[in-house]
């Protein structure tokens, strides 16, 4: 029965997915003599957490029940009170908890603090599938790097483009639409600048309401046009990554159009990127989606930045040697220096396939 109840838990964290970066997604269920009482979760970023709400919707009183809870209740102050202080003033008898949280203001303090007010704890059940849903908070809490995921539509043998420059559409409608959630999941999303001075994207969300993404431009030599979209309409969310070297003058202009620059070292005459994303980190960007040109997913690849791959796959082969590859650049010259895949799962999509999985780290 806890496994039970901490699957609907999870139902429930899923609920805020796009909505509370960079906190957790966290779910939490009431039960009572066998019967749930109460549900909630973590709505939006800044807000009541999952505990509050599921107490708040509680349909008689909790005292003497147990909480399912995806995440280790909060024991700091925060933008909230402490979570665990309600779970105590509520008098809960028993508390099931998915995973500890990272977050080392809390780990194992909330647990520590139950059991001493006399609430029996449980921890780790359904804990794989808790971590699988918070990787994103998971490394980004621990480590203040965001989570780095490379998403690239192609066809069976690799290809992004025809010879001539075609790609709309390699895959279906359908992946299409996935590719949307993917967004949404994520804060921020990275392209390189060819990519902005060839189709001029918008890089938007078009699911929950449109969210607002953080849109990053890897220019090295500040070759964006001002009159882009993602300048005009930056909505100051629009970041471009420059070198130390580019042009004062230009970087002063993305600036007085409400552009930020950022400036970082040069790895192979172009922007680091490990240098990058720790810039990004301190700016509270948690995750980002790459959604680049072969050149800029080998680069990111070679600088090992990524953490997860996923490629949308087309039943259709477009062959040519001067057809654009996803992964594009030098390549590597031994196998052994390959970068390679773990825990890999499949998924169709219409008739596309998709193969997601997380970078084996050397």
């Amino acid at each position: 029965m806890d496994e039970k109840y901490m699957e609907k838990a999870l139902e429930l964290a899923a609920m805020g997915i796009g909505k509370v970066n960079p906190n957790p997604l966290v779910g939490a269920v009431i039960v009572k003599n066998g019967q749930i009482i109460g549900e909630g979760y973590h709505e939006c970023y800044g807000e009541a957490h999952a505990e509050r709400n599921a107490v708040k919707n509680a349909v008689e009183p909790v005292e003497g029940s147990t909480i399912y809870v995806t995440l280790e209740p909060c024991a700091h102050y925060g933008k909230t009170p402490p979570c665990v202080d309600l779970i105590i003033e509520k008098k809960f008898k028993r508390v099931v908890i998915g995973m500890l949280d990272p977050n080392e203001l809390v780990s194992g303090k909330s647990i520590e603090k139950l059991k001493e007010h006399g609430i029996e704890v449980e921890v780790g059940v359904k804990e794989e599938e808790c971590k699988k849903l918070n990787e994103i908070f998971i490394k980004y809490i621990t480590s203040k790097i965001p989570f780095v995921v490379l998403k690239s539509a192609i066809s069976l043998d690799g290809k992004i483009a025809t010879y001539s420059g075609e790609s709309k559409w390699i895959t279906s409608k359908e992946s299409r639409e996935d590719a949307q959630n993917l967004r949404n999941r994520l804060s921020s999303i990275m392209v390189g600048v060819n990519t902005v001075i060839a189709d001029d994207p918008f890089l938007t969300c078009r699911v929950n309401n449109e969210k607002r993404l953080i849109r990053i431009v890897l220019d090295t030599n500040l070759r964006i046009p001002l009159d882009s979209k993602l300048v005009k309409n930056n909505d100051k969310l629009t970041i471009v990554a420059t070198t130390l070297s580019s042009s004062e003058e230009k970087k002063q202009s993305l600036r007085d159009l409400g552009v930020k620059v950022i400036e970082v070292s040069k790895k192979n005459d172009r922007v680091n990127l490990k240098e990058l994303v720790k810039s990004l980190g301190q700016e509270g960007v948690d995750s980002i989606l790459i959604e680049g040109g072969g050149t800029l997913n080998f680069s990111a690849l070679e600088e090992d930045i990524v953490d997860k791959a996923i490629f949308y796959i087309a039943p259709k082969i477009l062959g040519g040697e001067n057809s654009k590859s996803c992964i594009a650049g030098m390549g590597f010259s031994k196998l052994d220096d390959a970068v390679n895949l773990k825990n890999l799962s499949y998924r169709k999509i219409g008739e596309d396939l998709v193969v997601e999985g997380y970078i084996r780290h050397s």
